[in-house]
């Protein structure tokens, strides 16, 4: 069985256009496990989390504690609370006091979703080699204004422009298709045109799998351009038009990362949450554990859609994404990432 098929054998459902509109009182239905705390009081987190670096020890179960049961937004003035009661760096004290990867989460909690997003884009395209993947799965799953945030963040950090630094670390067609996804609108209506579908799946038959040569442009276009929900009745439409799925046509065409690329954002149209729920599976699968995915995806999707990603890891994988966790980390490295979890 492809990659691909078991992607799709088991999720929960295709991507509902209507269900990103859904209102409960007003306000969009939230898929976050992380949530504001009620009670909050900035002063006396940061009183708490001093006291919990200073002590005997280190007091990781407190610091874990205060991090998770607070949404970014309390974070953030927790840490200009400490700073200015302290007129110490809570990142730093944090780094001095915790090892490896609980440090490095913690760290993580700390930023801002676009700051955190910089710091992965500078790691992936860092040193030897490039992480294609981990560009791909931020470029592809975050929206236009975030993304335009995220490009801000990391021209004050690292005194590049980001397109500059794809445009240095990668090549071909993936480079044209990076950019795409860095610098174009894409429609985020939950509306569907089914006359565009339509058109869309011919297109794509046309300039693919019926053509003499395949035409990339007009894939990374589409693939760019449209919204998930749009996407994903152009992918029903092209099953009318060819013999083959669209993925299938894909994956017979293409190869190497422009493959990869193109797979995963029809993935991500099809269905956000399962692409993460794939992720997270691959991070713990076989031998070896990638814990930069696991923190990767668990923070930054703790506040988006991380109830989901659990849900469809469950129907995926018939094994719970908490139980996987139990199996392949320990210590308060395990406590911490089954809390942004949420409830069991």
């Amino acid at each position: 069985m492809s990659a691909f098929k078991k992607f799709f054998k088991n999720i929960i459902h295709d991507r509902d256009p209507k269900d990103d509109s859904v209102k409960v009182k007003g306000k969009p239905k939230y898929y976050g496990t992380v949530s504001p705390y009620p009670n909050f009081n900035a002063s006396s987190d940061a009183s708490v989390l001093q006291t919990a670096i200073e002590s005997k020890g280190v007091d990781e179960d407190v610091i874990i504690a205060v991090l998770v049961k607070r949404d970014n937004e309390q974070r953030q003035k927790i840490k200009a609370v400490y700073a200015a009661s302290t007129g110490e760096n809570l990142d730093k004290d944090l780094k001095s006091a915790l090892r490896s990867h609980l440090e490095d989460v913690s760290l993580a909690l700390l930023m801002t979703p676009a700051h955190f997003d910089a710091s992965q884009l500078r790691k992936a395209t860092k040193g030897l080699g490039t992480d294609e993947e981990v560009l791909v799965e931020i470029l592809a799953t975050r929206s236009h204004e975030e993304i335009q945030e995220i490009k801000r963040v990391f021209k004050e950090e690292y005194s590049r422009d980001l397109e500059e630094v794809i445009q240095d670390e990668t090549s071909g067609d993936f480079t044209s298709a990076l950019l795409a996804l860095l610098n174009t609108k894409k429609d985020d209506s939950a509306e569907v045109d089914i006359a565009l579908a339509r058109k869309d799946a011919e297109i794509l038959f046309a300039v693919g799998e019926n053509a003499e040569g395949f035409h990339m442009c007009t894939f990374i276009d589409i693939l760019t351009t449209r919204s998930g929900p749009q996407l994903s009745k152009t992918f029903q439409q092209y099953a009318c038009v060819s013999d083959l799925t669209l993925p299938k046509a894909l994956e017979m065409e293409l190869n190497g990362n422009i493959e990869d690329c193109l797979i995963d954002l029809v993935k991500c149209a099809w269905n956000t949450p399962a692409f993460f729920a794939e992720k997270l599976h691959l991070a713990m699968k076989g031998h070896g554990t990638c814990e930069d995915t696991l923190i990767r995806v668990l923070v930054s999707r703790s506040e988006v859609d991380l109830k989901r990603i659990v849900e469809e890891y469950g129907a995926m994988y018939e094994k719970t994404l908490q139980e996987d966790i139990l199996s392949d980390t320990k210590g308060h490295f395990q406590k911490v990432l089954l809390e942004l979890c949420g409830p069991h």
